[in-house]
């Protein structure tokens, strides 16, 4: 007599063996080897282990099979005739980034099995084949194919659901900065966006502006890094006819133009003393004055500040003034630096594939392994804008359907080749290794202590305590080799 429980299991257990069918139906390995006996031999094993080997010995074959999207697993013998094998394995990855290929070679070496993975190659088997790795290696890509097949048709729709008004993200922290933006972008106060060059304070500024109560008003963006004092204070508040040399008619600031809507200040922390009173006034008493007129003028705009520098350390500098950072800092947004979210690297790759794609007029269908294993290598001091400039290089030079290596800028090859091959390395001890590390953080976030403190996960007052005892070391170290510090 069957237990309750019994059915279920056998239920279970019909639908594991028919996704088992499934999956092996649709993967037909393609087998390419120029020795007969070695391709007859292992297109009857993998026979046996229920999958549709398709067996070719002709490079030319294979191209045109993976041209035609037919294939999504290659087994390549090498060496092959006619076309040298990592010639070969880079022709085949340009037709289909995608594919699946295991190299299989008599003479197994820790090298080329690297090199062949650095090319991208999935897996590397040494000859003869062993039949327990290999059925793992094919029920793995079996499982991987039919997963993507299965996600293949809802690609668009996460993309879309995971766009943020132009900003694309699907990292932690990055859902909770779409969720703080929805909420304050309702509520009509001053906000504080921080973030480092390239993380798109911009694109958060504009978006809070697009959901929020006034979106129907102007957006007005004023950049004040760019512009000396006194062109700065005409660009915002207006100027009247006559005030200054050139000023040959009157014109509108950027609180007028914007009035009702939203003003983004970019590099607040840029301004001069003098620019951030007057700054300071606007936001005090919703008010300003044109250059050269004695009139005050009522205004009611949002405002929304953005720096890359940390505003508490430039207040206790005496390079900003407190109670406008009071002002400024009602709400604070801090955006994250890439590399602080590399899982959503591959997510902007695509995103920005498919928008190049859409202004250049091309058909890229992504990049190859190689490639978006460089770029996640990479550190991206420049984040999310560096990495949206390297994309968009590649897809106008590129002359194939995809993005290979040597799409890629030259300085990112130099400093992958460079990193990779270096031969001056040298053991040392893990207080000079603290040492660089800091020194390093430091450096990508431009001095900036607080946030390189936060990266390195320790307090500031801590960072400041191991800076002073590395000086302290330095210069007594100076001192005893009797060099001048």
């Amino acid at each position: 007599m069957l237990s309750k429980s019994e059915p279920d299991l056998m239920t279970y257990t019909s639908q594991k063996i028919v996704e088992i069918v499934v999956r092996k139906s649709l993967l037909m390995p393609c087998i390419l080897d120029d020795d007969p006996v070695q391709l007859d031999m292992l297109s009857a094993v993998i026979a046996e282990m229920g999958y549709e080997p398709i067996p070719m010995h002709d490079p030319e074959d294979v191209l045109r099979l993976v041209q035609q999207g037919r294939c999504r697993l290659l087994m390549a013998g090498f060496p092959m005739g006619g076309m040298r094998g990592y010639e070969f394995l880079d022709q085949v990855l340009r037709c289909d980034p995608g594919l699946h290929i295991i190299v299989m070679a008599k003479e197994y070496t820790l090298e080329t099995a690297l090199e062949a993975i650095r090319r991208g190659a999935a897996d590397f088997l040494p000859k003869p084949v062993d039949r327990a790795q290999l059925k793992k290696t094919l029920d793995e890509v079996a499982a991987l194919v039919d997963q993507r097949r299965r996600i293949k048709g809802l690609e668009e729709q996460p993309l879309n659901d995971l766009e943020f008004r132009g900003i694309v993200g699907a990292s932690p922290v990055m859902l909770e900065l779409f969720d703080l933006a929805r909420k304050v972008a309702r509520h009509y106060t001053n906000l504080l966006l921080l973030g480092p060059t390239g993380t798109g304070k911009e694109l958060v500024a504009r978006a809070i502006h697009q959901l929020s109560p006034v979106s129907q008003q102007k957006l007005a963006v004023c950049n004040c890094s760019a512009l000396v004092d006194t062109l700065l204070e005409s660009q915002l508040f207006g100027h009247i006819r006559g005030s200054f040399t050139g000023a040959t008619d009157t014109r509108h600031g950027l609180f007028e133009y914007a009035n009702g809507g939203t003003v983004f200040l970019d590099e607040v922390s840029e301004m001069s003393l003098a620019m951030q009173a007057k700054l300071l006034r606007v936001i005090q008493n919703r008010e300003i004055q044109r250059v050269g007129s004695p009139e005050v003028r009522q205004v009611n705009v949002r405002m929304i500040a953005a720096t890359n520098r940390d505003l508490r350390a430039e207040v206790l500098a005496g390079r900003f003034r407190e109670d406008l950072f009071f002002r400024l800092n009602s709400i604070q947004i801090r955006l994250p630096s890439l590399s602080e979210r590399l899982d959503d690297i591959p997510l902007l790759m695509e995103f920005f594939v498919k928008k190049c794609n859409r202004e250049y007029g091309k058909n890229i269908s992504g990049l190859t392994r190689r490639a978006q294993r460089a770029l996640l290598q990479r550190l991206w001091p420049g984040n999310v804008r560096e990495l949206e400039n390297v994309i968009s290089c590649a897809c106008i030079t590129t002359t194939n359907d995809c993005i290979d290596l040597a799409d890629l800028p030259e300085h990112l090859e130099f400093q992958r080749t460079t990193s990779a091959q270096r031969e001056d390395w040298k053991p040392l001890s893990l207080e000079v290794m603290r040492k660089l590390h800091v020194q390093r953080v430091l450096e990508m976030y431009d001095g900036n202590r607080l946030q390189a403190a936060r990266a390195l996960g320790i307090g500031r007052t801590s960072l400041y305590r191991q800076l002073r005892r590395d000086s302290q070391n330095t210069g007594a170290h100076r001192k005893f080799r009797g060099a001048v510090p």
